[in-house]
C-alpha cells in the first residue's frame, strides 16, 4: 500500500510540473526545445542511432543557427521541413561539411525527426523534417535522429504549403532552438 501511495505521489508531482510548463526531458543534453509561435516542442535526440547527426544539430542549435529559420516546405499529412539557415528557402545548409549517412532501421512515425538531403545519401547538412504521420517509404533512406516527445500539437499547427510542392508563402519559423541542458 505504501508503494502505491508513493507512486501516486510521484505521478501527481510530474503531472503538476507538466501543468506548470516545466520541461521534462529524459536526457537534457540530448534533447532540444524548438520554440514555435503556438508553443514549445521537445525533441529527444537519438545519439545511439545517429551520433554525428545529433552532434551537428546540437552544435548548430548552440550557435543560434536555427533561430528564425522558416519551415520552407510543409506537406499536409506528410512532413514539415526546415533548417536552411543559409538561404531560408530549402536550397542551402550551413558552412559545415555534409554528413555521411547514418541510416538505420528506425521507422519514420508521427513525430519522427529526420535529416533532409539531396539525392546523394551523404549530403545531409542542417536541414531536417518532422513527420506529421507514418512515412514508411522513407525508412532506411534518411537518417532518423530524434523523436518529438512533447508539443506535437504545435507542430500540427505549422502553416501548410502548396499542394504538391509544399512551398510555403509567408512560412512559420522556429523562433529559437536550444539544447535543453543549456536552458
Amino acid at each position: 500500500m505504501k508503494l502505491i501511495r508513493t507512486l501516486i505521489f510521484v505521478f501527481s508531482f510530474f503531472i503538476a510540473l507538466i501543468a506548470e510548463g516545466v520541461v521534462m526531458a529524459n536526457d537534457p543534453e540530448n534533447s532540444i526545445q524548438i520554440e514555435l509561435k503556438d508553443g514549445n516542442v521537445i525533441i529527444e535526440l537519438l545519439p545511439d542511432i545517429a551520433p554525428n547527426h545529433v552532434n551537428r544539430i546540437k552544435e548548430l542549435a548552440r550557435e543560434g543557427f536555427y533561430d528564425g529559420v522558416p519551415f520552407h516546405r510543409v506537406i499536409e499529412g506528410f512532413m514539415a521541413q526546415t533548417g536552411d539557415g543559409e538561404n531560408r528557402n530549402g536550397t542551402g545548409g550551413s558552412t559545415k561539411p555534409d554528413l555521411k549517412n547514418e541510416f538505420g532501421d528506425t521507422p519514420h512515425l508521427r513525430g519522427t525527426v529526420s535529416m533532409a538531403r539531396t539525392a546523394d545519401p551523404d549530403s545531409a547538412n542542417s536541414q531536417f523534417f518532422i513527420c506529421f504521420a507514418e512515412a514508411p517509404h522513407l525508412d532506411g533512406q534518411y537518417t532518423v535522429f530524434g523523436q518529438v516527445v512533447e508539443g506535437m500539437e504545435f507542430v500540427d499547427k505549422i502553416k501548410r504549403g502548396e499542394p504538391g510542392s509544399g512551398s510555403v508563402d509567408d512560412p512559420d519559423e522556429m523562433i529559437t532552438v536550444r539544447v535543453i541542458s543549456d536552458l
